[in-house]
């Protein structure tokens, strides 16, 4: 069954910097049990956005792609929800995804799942789906390649961020300002 989402909005940012700064705005908006599905290809910010949603909701430093180990804590030091991020690049199935058990975490946490796109919808009647967009597109791996967000040298370059809500979490559009 295909959802239409409640709303959509479109941001653009100049640089790596903008970026992190955006997605700092909305951590701090976001509470436990929120799903954030983020798609975006290699280079498009992925991480750099989690590391800002990290600084909003105040968790522990050292946001890095979870790539090879497919799902990272990250504590709050504030007394929010942690942080849990999730790369979901290699798993094939919604019963690999329940292997990892995100539903264990999730009244504690916002989940923020990178290329999760059908396969986590499941575990929330509500999620914010973000997709990051470079200026200049990047290589997109085969399914079931290696895939990794680790490049630096494009930290300039401008970024669309749009933002669509789905479920009563996100009937009207998070305030940002």
């Amino acid at each position: 069954m295909t959802q239409d989402p409640n709303w959509e909005a479109e941001f653009r940012t100049a640089g790596a910097g903008e970026t992190k700064a955006f997605a700092a705005r909305l951590g701090r908006v976001l509470r436990a049990g929120d799903l954030l599905l983020l798609t975006g290809e290699l280079g498009a910010g992925k991480t750099t956005f989690t590391q800002g949603l990290g600084e909003g909701l105040g968790v522990r430093p050292g946001i890095i792609s979870p790539t090879f180990v497919l799902v990272r804590e990250h504590p709050s030091l504030v007394n929010g929800p942690d942080l849990v991020h999730v790369d979901a690049y290699r798993l094939g199935s919604e019963g690999e995804v329940d292997d990892i058990d995100l539903e264990a975490s999730m009244d504690r946490a916002v989940t923020v799942v990178e290329w999760g796109h059908g396969l986590v919808e499941h575990l929330s009647d509500s999620r914010l789906e973000i997709t990051l967009i470079r200026a200049v597109g990047g290589e997109q791996p085969a399914r079931g390649g290696i895939a990794t967000d680790f490049s630096e040298e494009d930290t300039d370059e401008e970024r669309t961020i749009r933002l669509a809500g789905y479920g009563p979490r996100w009937v009207e559009p998070p305030s940002l300002g």
